[in-house]
């Protein structure tokens, strides 16, 4: 009976290349679409899940709380003191391991061959937490020297042009020699912990007096912790409180340990509970793959029943002659399988031709495994899934014809008002293309929106280096330098670079102060030209500067933190930060720093040489771009001869801000774009079907003296009030929903009006073109085909 079915559809879809085909490329392009989508998803739903005991594994995390004991922020860290006290005092800790902060970017090199690459300093635990896959050494002693290093199996690759380097060695920092005791499989791109070569812990604290002294105040550190089988959490941060309790003394607990596999999709706090995370962009990119593979599916269904008419003498001779409706609905499901496992076939090609592209934008590394087992039962998933949906409808719905209406070629014509299923998949489909467009749009709307707001700098001709290596010490020469070559007017170096700040703090006091301060500062260390180079407004008083000694014990505030003290007369006020007290010598204008869709928290600059990290300069707008850039690599090179010299513009920094809403506008417009290509292929099903159906009916018309644009005007009118009915379902759905999108965002655009309109007729004269064309062709046939005798 299969082999029949099978022989049967093969001649059908044969007979029908042009629909067959029609059907192919309109499921397979929301295949291919629903596979990108789901990949994506299953890439960041797999984040930090690779170890085996993955589930074990957790991170620390610390509350910062006012003094009513309310949480004002949680950040993934801990103090050098925390690793070592649960390591020694709390006996549900199988492995722990103390981490370096952040990113951070160190010279490493093999004779001339040198780059900065990504470092981390780990404990040796860190290796038995990760089953990180070693190609040379033992992974029980790789990190026991002090003076060891670990590579990946890139970078080994990158210095050396070879894997096999084993007990080679590298220069780190221009400083170090360092032996290479193993090399390691790179770690898959969906780990928070990323790096390029790990080094021991023990030598990372001979080169940073931080990491050395163990203390409860000092939060530089990351620490993992992997506990024993079956010890339970919520106990273990109980015991974690008493510790703090215990060593710390204070009066709120801070710090707790959180699943990191959950980091990354539940990793965003409000006072203390998590709010969500990666896990809200996963839910959108599933509702996305679900529906284009459901207008897919919908279109496919539409163009099957657009052939019903053809099909009716089929079932009602077979049905004469005994076939039963099972069997027939058989047949006409493994019709639609067939053309599933073809249209899966042309899917698994658009995916392999596109995901290159796709892990460009996303900045991912994913890939199909077709050869792993759950990768396969996915895919078979897929098609008996999509091969069932999309033909159930056209099978029982074909199979339900009765023989002699059929034979006398009556198929359950539609009565007046009557409401089709297809009429309601056909708004079905159209609504959620609408909504695409008009999320699109708001998306746009919204990154123009915060682009064009103020940065508050003269970002144009302002650059930044890393302060690397001789820099450190070698600044007032390069300054003198550079600023004698005329590639640059003014510079500065400071602690951390213009656009990211994350030296927050709380505690600060100030005059006619009447309660305790709760209010997080930023605190940033500069050197003297810092308004200058930056061009910031500076509203009262003065920049910092070489004439006047006092400015070591002097700041600069914004004009956020004199709203927030609630000053008056800011400038030659006294503040108290932590211990010290300093003098107020100038206010600025806030300027955009982290993020460009909230607030920043006030902001207080010290003039601090001890903290050299990132150099800003201003470039000679009387000079060529690339002149003054090029001045300013040959110079540094000469006088920091061992590192790299990297030059970036802040306007490009200010510009990766906007990456996440970027990618999320790109992906709307691609995936939109082909909702409302499917979508216009279900229409033109549709528009066939009914044509066909009152095909003698415009016969008769037309012999009767009926124009073309009288039959066109007939057969389009209908689609055209399904498309408006949408437009009306759509809209109100799509407002409610990019509304609530936008609440995100301290600083948001609007929905204009503008927006709707151009969805609404923008739709509408998609599907009018669409429908216009087969209207055309069926009010402009032979009248003369359709009255014919059969």
């Amino acid at each position: 009976m299969f082999k029949l079915n099978l022989t049967i559809a093969l001649r059908n879809l044969w007979k029908n290349k042009v629909s067959s085909f029609i059907n192919v490329i309109g499921l397979a392009i929301g295949l291919a679409a629903c596979l990108m989508l789901l990949i994506y998803v299953f890439y960041e739903w797999n984040f930090d899940k690779q170890s085996k005991n993955a589930d074990s594994i957790y991170t620390a995390l610390t509350n910062v709380r006012d003094n009513s004991g309310k949480i004002m922020v949680t950040f993934e860290g801990t103090t050098t003191a925390f690793a070592p006290a649960l390591k020694e005092e709390i006996p549900e800790v199988k492995y722990i391991s103390r981490l370096n902060y952040g990113s951070d970017r160190n010279l490493i090199a093999n004779g001339q061959n040198s780059f900065k690459k990504l470092a981390k300093f780990a404990d040796p635990d860190f290796l038995k937490m990760y089953d990180y896959q070693f190609i040379y050494g033992d992974p029980g002693t790789a990190m026991s020297d002090p003076n060891s290093i670990i590579l990946t199996e890139g970078t080994a690759q990158t210095l050396f042009g070879s894997k096999d380097v084993l007990n080679k060695t590298i220069r780190f920092r221009d400083q170090f020699d360092l032996k290479i005791t193993g090399v390691i499989k790179d770690p898959p791109a969906n780990s928070s912990n990323q790096f390029d070569y790990l080094i021991p812990w023990s030598f990372y604290q001979t080169i940073d007096a931080d990491a050395k002294d163990i203390n409860w105040t000092n939060y530089s550190i990351n620490a993992l912790v992997s506990l024993n089988p079956g010890a339970n959490v919520d106990v273990v941060n109980t015991k974690i409180a008493a510790l703090l309790k215990k060593h710390d003394n204070q009066k709120y607990p801070a710090q707790f340990l959180y699943p990191l596999s959950k980091m990354h999709l539940y990793g965003k706090f409000e006072e203390g509970k998590s709010v969500g995370g990666a896990i809200e962009k996963i839910w959108l990119f599933m509702g996305l793959a679900i529906g284009i593979l459901l207008i897919a599916c919908i279109n496919f269904m539409n163009m099957a029943t657009a052939k019903s008419e053809k099909r009716a003498k089929e079932v009602g001779i077979k049905k004469t002659i005994g076939a039963t409706r099972s069997s027939l609905i058989l047949q006409f499901l493994t019709e639609s399988l067939v053309l599933t496992i073809f249209s899966v076939l042309m899917a698994i090609a658009l995916v392999e031709l596109c995901l290159p592209a796709f892990n460009n934008l996303l900045g991912t590394d994913m890939h199909l495994p077709y050869l792993q087992g759950y990768i396969l039962l996915w895919i078979v998933g897929i098609v008996l899934f999509t091969g069932f949906v999309a033909g159930s409808y056209p099978a029982f719905y074909l199979s339900s014809f009765n023989p002699v209406e059929t034979l006398r070629r009556k198929t359950g014509k539609a009565k007046f008002l009557n409401i089709g299923f297809r009429q309601i998949l056909i708004v079905g489909q159209f609504c959620f293309t609408i909504m695409l467009i008009i999320a699109t749009l708001v998306i746009y709307k919204q990154i123009q929106y915060v682009k064009n707001r103020p940065l508050g700098i003269d970002a144009n001709a302002l650059v930044e280096m890393p302060q690397d290596g001789a820099l450190k010490t070698r600044f007032n020469e390069l300054r003198e330098r550079l600023l004698k070559s005329g590639a640059v007017t003014s510079m500065y170096y400071s602690y951390s670079g213009l656009a990211h700040h994350d030296n927050n703090f709380s505690g600060m006091r100030w005059p006619g102060m009447k309660e305790e301060n709760t209010v997080l500062f930023n605190k940033v260390f500069t050197t003297v030209d810092f308004i200058k180079t930056t061009g910031l407004k500076l509203t009262d008083g003065r920049d910092f500067s070489e004439k006047y000694a006092s400015d070591s014990a002097a700041v600069l505030i914004s004009k956020s933190a004199v709203k927030t003290m609630g000053l008056t007369d800011p400038v030659g006020k006294v503040l108290q930060v932590f211990s010290d007290k300093v003098t107020v010598i100038g206010v600025f204008e806030d300027y955009v720093w982290d993020s460009p869709y909230k607030a920043n928290n006030p902001m207080i600059v010290n003039l601090n040489k001890k903290y050299p990290n990132v150099i800003t300069m201003r470039l000679n707008a009387q000079r060529g771009l690339q002149e003054n850039v090029e001045t300013i690599e040959r110079i540094t090179k000469q006088l920091n001869p061992a590192y790299p010299v990297e030059v970036s513009f802040i306007s490009s920094v200010y510009g990766d801000m906007f990456k996440q809403e970027k990618i999320l506008g790109v992906l709307s417009n691609i995936f939109g774009a082909l909702a409302v290509f499917i979508s216009c292929l279900g229409l033109f099903g549709l528009v066939a079907y009914s044509a066909e159906q009152r095909t003698k009916e415009f016969g008769v018309r037309k012999v009767l003296g009926a124009s073309v644009y009288s039959l066109m005007q007939l057969l389009s009118l209908s689609f055209i009030k399904m498309i408006a009915f949408a437009i009306l379902i759509a809209v109100p759905l799509a407002y409610y929903g990019m509304g609530i999108w936008l609440q995100k965002f301290e600083f948001h655009t609007s929905i204009s009006w503008w927006i709707i309109t151009v969805a609404a007729l923008g739709t509408l004269l998609i599907a009018f073109l669409t429908v216009s064309y087969q209207a055309y062709k069926t009010a402009t046939s032979n009248p003369v085909d359709a009255l014919k005798y059969e």
